[in-house]
């Protein structure tokens, strides 16, 4: 199967010693949460309807008349049809926007007032997409003899003969019954909407995607799609004819041809065959097992067939079903794992995806609730797996719930101390693990252990290299693992055969494999010169590498390495196992993780670095210190409770701490509460783990003396854990320089974390981007800045709308504070039409208002107020409305005043070509002025023209020149080439975004070749990238010993331009 079966043949398979009572693992992943299968499906809300009002809307529903030419619903259709079966009759029998429109029809005659409006407000979303009502035509009828109609009765009766075993929950040994969870109630809304109708086209999914990770339940929703078909219970109105496909059915030597394995399906009835797939639209196929494949999909389309009576290679066939090549009316159901989507996703057409995610927080804990019998006991065994949140998430998988409370509950009895005995997750694999193989394994003669450990360590490990999980005779013969050996693994349920009856083997469940194949890599070798299986550093690098948003396949047998690690743990395999065990490793490790010099970010581009999780399970300070060190910045993305408690313990060690960016999602933001009743424990009442793992991440601000920046983004936190960072901030051992919040939820900006900016007097910098701030906060901002407690130097408020009446209260705060010299604001989403009051504080160096919808008016006074600021040398009045009226004072004052200003951004102004003398004249008396940006105005030809003659003075102070979209051409590139040749002092062009065309660009690079003084021109590639307002704001960077023409002309001038200098 594809997923793994622990007690696939629970007649065959002893107890195991962690086995209480004899009670059994969980015969496969059952009742897994899942992402709703609905979540794009269309009337959702049909769900949410009672069991008498559906029958009534189906009373309804069978008077009503379809379109013309189709025949009534009848009431054997709709009386067993559940809700999401009934959406699906709805939109086959009511094409187009007549299903919403007859659902809605219905609801109003049953006074259903709220679900019409929702049935509406759907239909006036997704009319403009839906499909067009031929193309919901129904499909043709499939007509059977009566002895073909027998063959599918006995096939049906056959199914449900397999996968009875799947209900069966009182055939374990013993006589005892196995805790089997579910919940029957979400596992019939998961099965009846698996094929629920698609928004925005308003049609069934021809492709479905169920994916999920090993052991969470996607073969079992399988088996149970197959046998509530056979039952006629599943889309019955379809008249589908269902058929449950491994891939290993179609993995084999031999060429086959589709109809061959329909028809051994049927017991060998190629006819009815043939009649079934020449009626495509009426099978359902469930493809499963795509973990055990050893073929490789096809990717060149033209050798795909598309005829299933045709003979072909596996790889073929499974391909051309996969691309809908073969059979395009069929409908597919594939049962994935996540790590198999880049190499399956590719081949699919237009694919539904599904997730199924396991065991859900609540539905752990109450798993351990009724797997213990005594509360107490209950109580305490969940509280020590919630303790640990990895182990915890690993529960998510039903077989591995079952196998931490076996081991839990061994322990217990035996009076143990749960966290002595397992430090870590890995501890509970080594008491389960070890606790198989005693029976079958150590019995045989002249050898020892050891050495039937070390081979199938070996298979483990070649296949975690490989990234394979199944294994064929030649793997097995490549590891040295014989026929004894295996049926010995197979026996103690470590091993199991891939498919019933079949050569290939896999490892019991894929954590099996990850552990067997980190031990070997602390297993000892004392007849060997070298003692222990060596790690190089290739594939130390490969363990702890953190792939983007894919998972790293090797993770889990990285966390298992350095798991077994743990001096606890290496003692408890050399009295479990009775091997001997080698820590040379460890060292190997120490050496290699702490390579990254000067504090190279921690920066995984989604979740935290594999490396945290690593130290986190080996749980031994001296060590994990070493390696974390001299790390000076971490990026880390909070979206699980476990990454919380990981980054929490890993940053303590993280003492040369410079800068911390972290990003908290809602998930975490809202889980205050792990359990779902009451759980006893020693901390006070109303405590919870997430809030003492997050008081454990604060408390780095009081203990790292060297962290000095802080930046929070695209976060979410509760007012709870709000108070707690901000308490933090405030601690007299805080040494905080820079604080930064970027697109976080209302609560996280609080009064608290303004009221820092006072107690905590090491605060300099604070900038709030694209976050929505209330007034209550601006006003605790206002009154902040005029205490004579704060020290701030530099604000950044941006994309954080206020009401505009505060506006005046911010400016007078900020002109009777003393320290800040560095303002920027940018308020795009204020309502038009508020005037921005110009903000100058005397003590100003840089002043940015973007996009502050400043007026003429406001403009000019700002102007006036330069004449007595003697400390402002940056201003970006950026993307206001100032026009040429606007700006004239203060070019005027620029001209006629002494100024310290160096750097003037005017983009996106409205300015026009009338407004360029009083430019010029102003670049021609102040010397001062070392940057001026003028990008996004359209000063057209005559404007350039003009701003060229300042620049040809030999006293000329302008360094940088932006003239980006300013709407030229190559009219004025003659008195452009007269600056490139003989302006001495510039040092950066932009003349991107303007139609010089061909004969421009050729003067241009003509003058930078002919030009003789110092420096010299180099030609760049406009970058498309946006700039940040910063950077904006203190301009380019200049280069003394070059000219940068910025240009986007084509290609061919690039290069050529590139040759010449």
């Amino acid at each position: 199967m594809g997923d793994m079966n622990l007690s696939s043949d629970p007649s065959s398979c002893p107890s195991s010693p962690l086995s209480p009572s004899g009670v059994s693992p969980p015969s496969l992943e059952s009742s897994s949460s899942s992402t709703l299968p609905f979540r794009n499906g269309v009337m959702p809300f049909m769900l949410s309807v009672s069991a008498e009002h559906l029958q009534r809307f189906k009373q309804l529903l069978v008077e009503e008349n379809p379109r013309p030419g189709c025949s009534p619903l009848t009431w054997d259709q709709l009386k067993s049809a559940r809700c999401g079966e009934l959406v699906h009759l709805l939109t086959e029998y009511f094409p187009g926007q007549r299903a919403w429109e007859m659902a809605r029809d219905i609801f109003a005659k049953m006074n259903q007032t709220e679900l019409c409006l929702q049935t509406q407000r759907e239909l006036n979303e997704i009319l403009p997409n839906l499909e067009p009502e031929a193309l919901s035509l129904r499909k043709r009828e499939l007509t059977l003899e009566e002895d073909e109609s027998d063959k599918i009765r006995e096939y049906k009766a056959r199914v449900m003969s397999e996968h009875s075993t799947l209900w069966d929950r009182t055939s374990w040994p013993g006589n005892n019954v196995d805790f089997f969870y579910q919940e029957p109630c979400r596992e019939d809304t998961l099965l009846q909407c698996l094929l629920l109708p698609r928004k925005p086209q308003g049609r069934q999914p021809k492709t479905v995607v169920l994916q999920g990770d090993a052991g969470v339940g996607k073969t079992t929703v399988a088996k149970k799609v197959m046998q509530q078909w056979a039952e006629n219970k599943f889309y019955a109105h379809k008249g589908w004819l269902a058929f449950y496909l491994h891939c290993q059915e179609m993995d084999r030597p031999e060429e086959q041809s589709f109809s061959e394995l329909i028809a051994c399906k049927l017991s060998g009835s190629p006819a009815l065959a043939s009649r079934i797939l020449s009626h495509p639209e009426h099978l359902l196929l469930l493809l499963d097992g795509f973990e055990e494949l050893t073929l490789t999909l096809i990717d060149r389309r033209e050798d795909l067939s598309e005829d299933w009576s045709q003979k072909m290679p596996g790889s073929v066939l499974l391909t051309s079903l996969l691309s809908k090549r073969m059979l395009p009316d069929a409908t597919i159901i594939v049962f994935l794992r996540f790590s198999l989507w880049k190499t399956v996703g590719p081949f699919l057409n237009s694919p539904s995806l599904i997730t199924l995610m396991g065991f859900s927080a609540p539905e752990r804990s109450r798993y351990f609730r009724s797997y213990f019998k005594n509360r107490r006991d209950a109580d305490a065994a969940l509280r020590f797996a919630m303790g640990n949140a990895v182990l915890f998430s690993m529960c998510r998988a039903p077989v591995i719930c079952w196998l931490v409370c076996s081991c839990l509950k061994q322990q217990m009895e035996r009076g143990s101390s749960l966290p002595r005995a397992f430090p870590n997750a890995t501890a509970v694999f080594i008491h389960y693990l070890s606790s198989l193989l005693p029976t079958r394994v150590r019995h045989v003669v002249g050898e020892t252990p050891q050495e039937q450990l070390k081979r199938l360590c070996s298979l483990a490990v070649e296949g975690m290299w490989k990234n394979q999980w199944v294994f064929s005779e030649m793997d097995l013969k490549l590891a040295r693992l014989d026929d004894r050996d295996v049926e010995v693994f197979l026996g103690v349920r470590v091993l199991r055969r891939a498919v019933a009856g079949g050569d290939l083997i896999a490892f019991a469940h894929p954590s099996f494999q990850e552990f067997f194949a980190a031990l070997l890599f602390v297993l000892c070798f004392p007849q060997r010169l070298r003692n222990f299986q060596v790690l190089d550093r290739f594939r130390i690098f490969q363990l702890l590498a953190h792939p983007g948003r894919r998972k790293n396949h090797l993770a889990g047998m990285a966390l298992f390495l350095f798991g077994l690690l743990n001096d606890t743990c290496a003692l408890a395999v050399e009295q479990l196992f009775g091997c001997k065990v080698s820590l040379g490793n460890k060292r190997k490790l120490l050496k290699v993780a702490t390579m990254p010099p000067d504090g190279d970010p921690l920066t995984p581009q989604h979740g935290l670095p594999q490396l945290f999780y690593c130290l986190h399970e080996i749980r031994e300070e001296v060590f994990v210190g070493q390696i974390l060190h001299n790390h000076r910045k971490a990026l880390l993305v909070i979206s699980k409770i476990r990454d919380l408690q990981v980054s929490a313990f890993c940053l303590k060690f993280c003492r040369q701490l410079r800068e911390l960016e972290v990003t908290i999602s809602w998930a975490v933001a809202k889980a205050t509460s792990l359990s779902p009743g009451p759980l006893p424990s020693p901390q006070p009442e109303g405590s919870d783990l997430r809030s003492l793992w997050w008081q454990d991440f604060c408390s780095v601000f009081k203990t790292h003396e060297s962290l000095e920046v802080l930046t929070v983004r695209d976060s979410v936190m509760d007012t709870e854990a709000v108070e707690t960072l901000a308490a933090a901030l405030r601690h007299p051992h805080c040494n905080l320089r820079k604080l930064i919040f970027k697109r976080v939820g209302s609560l996280v900006v609080s009064e608290g974390i303004i009221r820092v900016l006072v107690e905590n007097q090491y605060l300099r910098h604070l900038e709030i981007q694209d976050t929505e701030v209330g007034c209550q906060v601006i006003d605790a901002l206002c009154n902040t800045l005029k205490h004579p407690w704060c020290f701030l130097q530099f604000l950044r408020l941006e994309g954080c709308p206020f009401d505009p009446s505060n506006g005046a209260d911010l400016t007078r705060s900020l002109k009777r504070n003393i320290h800040l010299k560095t303002l920027m604001l940018r308020r795009g989403s204020l309502e038009r039409g508020e005037e921005c009051p110009p903000v100058l504080a005397p003590q100003l160096e840089r002043l940015s208002l973007e996009n502050c919808d400043l007026t003429p008016l406001s403009c000019e006074s700002l102007a006036f107020s330069l004449v007595s600021n003697q400390s402002l040398t940056h201003l970006s009045l950026a993307e206001n409305a100032l026009q040429d009226d606007g700006v004239k004072q203060l070019w005027n004052i620029l001209q006629h005043f002494p100024c310290p200003l160096q750097r003037l951004v005017l983009r996106n102004c409205a300015l026009t070509s009338e407004c360029c003398q009083d430019i010029a004249s102003a670049l021609d008396k102040n010397k001062t002025l070392r940057s001026l940006d003028l990008g996004a105005n359209r000063l057209r030809d005559s404007g350039v023209v003009l701003l060229c003659q300042p620049l040809l003075n030999p006293d000329s102070g302008l360094q940088v020149l932006e003239l980006e979209e300013c709407q030229f051409t190559s009219i004025c590139c003659p008195a452009l080439t007269s600056v490139l040749l003989h302006n001495r002092t510039l040092r950066y062009l932009d003349l991107s975004g303007n139609g010089v065309g061909l004969q421009g660009a050729k003067l241009l690079q003509d003058a930078a070749l002919k030009r003789v003084l110092r420096p010299e021109v180099v030609l760049k590639k406009k970058q498309s990238n946006g700039v940040d307002m910063m950077r904006r704001l203190e301009g380019p960077v200049v280069n003394k010993d070059i000219l940068k023409m910025v240009q986007d002309w084509k290609d061919e001038f690039c290069d050529q331009a590139a040759g010449m200098v």
